[in-house]
């Protein structure tokens, strides 16, 4: 599991990585403190699964990537 934002508040989850890249489209699934997210090649993130206590809006808040939410979203209990 990995910090939905760095000290600072900001997204870790970019519309483009402005690092370097070791491992380009490897990535299937990001879970984070806030959230899962399923990664799509050609449809881009999905979010699958919120944290609780965790909202939509709240996630879209802190989120600079964009992505659709599932039909079959979850919230962890």
């Amino acid at each position: 599991m990995m910090e939905h934002t760095n000290k600072k508040g900001e997204s870790k989850l970019k519309n483009q990585c402005s690092l370097p890249l070791t491992g380009a489209a490897c990535v299937d699934l990001i879970i984070t403190n806030h959230a899962v997210f399923s990664v799509d090649k050609e449809k881009g993130l999905t979010l699958v699964e919120l944290a609780e206590g965790e909202t939509i809006e709240g996630v879209r808040e802190i989120t600079e990537a964009d992505f659709a939410v599932s039909d079959a979203l979850t919230v962890a209990a």
